[in-house]
């Protein structure tokens, strides 16, 4: 047994006694700590937002994200199709009848580059340069109503008036709405040019130009204003559910915090309770071996189950260290050697993992060596104390991990020394 336990690096020096840090009960840990204790609970809070909304990352951004991006796709749409599907057609079909129709169709694709540049950025998540790609779209815009003619001024072979303002509204996305407005209106002005310059002043064709201003101007607007105010609403829609849904997670979390408070105040009842009115009865005497060892194996089950509270990295770590604290506190040199990080576990394990060391660790006399070995799917716990005839030297029980059982004890002793181990795998 002892060259087995040798070799599991026992004899190696690990922390002293002195390193097994400051705080915990006193003699018995039950008269300085009373229950409530245990009654205090973290409550996790939900994490805090990025101030800066474009750049976090979360459910309201990226609603607004998919909602921007749908409204990117039909503008882009709609502007490509009309550029093709109406206004090619029409100036092919009026190419003799334009003043300068070289010009027209020079204009045609050159607004089409424009907008096929702008539109290639807007579907990568990307905007475009506005203020260049505008003061080009307004070149092309006084080109083409020059280059068109008194004939075609308000035909469809002078595709400025209807398909131009798509292309702003691919140009300007994401730029406040006065933009917009802005190029619509130097848009207006060149057409009035145009007019003047061609002599159509008569009050039809100011009516015809009025008119055209309006409805080749409104249903732009009405679609760049309400890309930005439906995807606006999205995202607050989205925050509002985000921030309803963290109240409910933490609202579930501080009911989950009163149910596990008020199962360790059950289970420090249990651990303390029945020696206390014992002890106050007058049932149980102070000096007696078996009462003096319920009371340490209650102050350390009191220890550890307070421990389960602390909020710390690696909490079966702490525990033990808790346990072992007491254990020197009553006057027993421990070493507490660790080798490698335990992984995440429940509460349920941990309490299986601690419990037959701690009661252990009530009955050692003389000296302890406390191990802990873990692994990502394994964690072995080893007590090794020397073997007498105290309280607690009956043999506790030894259970081997079954098929639905994820940790076993195992329990020897061979006349020098005892040795306890709880060792959980990963199923």
């Amino acid at each position: 047994m002892s060259t087995d336990l040798n070799a599991t690096g026992l004899g190696a020096t690990g922390l002293g006694a002195t390193g097994l840090g400051a705080t915990g009960l006193g003699a018995t840990g039950l008269g300085a700590t009373g229950l409530d204790a245990t009654a205090s609970a973290r409550v996790p809070r939900p994490a805090q937002r990025a101030a800066d909304p474009v750049a976090a990352d979360g459910p309201a951004v990226d609603v607004g994200r998919a909602s921007d991006r749908g409204a990117r796709i039909a503008a882009v749409a709609i502007a490509l199709v009309w550029h093709l599907a109406i206004g090619l057609p029409a100036v092919l079909g009026a190419w003799s009848t334009l003043a300068t129709p070289t010009v027209v169709a020079a204009g045609w694709l050159a607004a089409c580059a424009l907008g096929g540049y702008a539109a290639h950025r807007l579907l990568h998540g990307l905007l475009p340069p506005a203020l260049p790609l505008a003061a080009a779209l307004l070149t092309v815009d006084a080109a083409v109503f020059a280059a068109a003619g008194r004939e075609q001024l308000f035909a469809a072979a002078n595709w400025a008036w209807t398909g131009l303002a798509w292309f702003f509204v691919v140009v300007l996305w994401g730029r406040p709405i006065r933009w917009m407005i802005v190029l619509l209106a130097g848009h207006a002005v060149i057409a009035l040019a145009a007019l003047v310059g061609d002599g159509a002043t008569a009050p039809a064709d100011l009516t015809r130009f009025a008119m055209y201003v309006y409805g080749t101007s409104s249903l732009p607007v009405a679609v760049f204003t309400g890309a930005a105010v439906i995807a606006t609403l999205a995202r607050e829609r989205a925050d509002t559910a985000t921030a309803t849904l963290a109240v409910r997670a933490e609202r579930d979390a501080a009911e989950r915090a009163w149910a596990d408070r008020r199962a360790r105040l059950a289970l420090v009842g249990g651990a303390a309770e029945q020696v206390l009115a014992e002890l106050a009865d007058g049932r149980a005497d102070p000096g007696d071996p078996f009462v003096q060892r319920r009371c340490v194996l209650a102050a350390t089950r009191l220890r550890r189950l307070i421990a389960e509270s602390d909020d710390v990295p690696d909490p079966l770590l702490h525990e033990l260290r808790a346990a072992a604290d007491l254990a020197e506190r009553n006057g027993l040199p421990i070493e507490l050697i660790a080798i490698g990080t335990p992984p995440p576990l429940p509460v349920e394990i941990r309490r299986r993992l601690a419990d037959p060391l701690a009661a252990a660790l009530a009955d050692a006399t003389g000296w302890a060596r406390l191990t802990v070995v873990a692994g990502p799917d394994e964690v072995a716990v080893s007590l090794v104390t020397p073997d007498g005839q105290g309280p607690g030297a009956a043999d506790p029980p030894t259970s081997r991990a079954g098929d639905d059982d994820q940790v076993e004890h195992v329990h020897e002793r061979d006349g020098e020394i005892r040795w306890t181990q709880t060792r959980w795998r990963r199923p």
